[in-house]
């Protein structure tokens, strides 16, 4: 019964991330300075838009930070526009990069 209900509809690809904050007032300005705009926020829960992406951050006061993390396809583009927004990019702290290389698997 599903099957037959996927198969009739129209499906288009598309996934809005979830994501923690500690603090959503910190959050929005970080994600301010990069472009995002703010188009729902409550005490627990954070909506922004930039462009055709959408994030969306519920509070969680007990993150660690360390325990998270974010994968990008172009880290370059990104590096460009964070120091573009004049945040500095390190490898300590919080955010910070760490570049991977992926080792294809066979």
């Amino acid at each position: 019964m599903l099957g037959d209900v996927l198969d009739s509809a129209t499906l288009t690809d598309r996934a809005v991330p979830n994501l923690p904050s500690r603090n959503l007032e910190s959050t929005e300005a970080f994600y301010a300075r990069l472009g995002f705009v703010t188009v729902f926020r409550d005490d627990g829960w954070m909506i922004l838009h930039r462009g055709s992406v959408q994030l969306e951050f519920f509070l969680w006061a007990a993150l660690d930070p360390s325990r998270s993390a974010a994968r990008f396809g172009d880290v370059d583009e990104l590096a460009a526009m964070i120091v573009a927004a004049g945040i500095t990019i390190t490898d300590r702290g919080f955010p910070r990069f760490h570049l991977l290389t992926l080792i294809e698997q066979r």
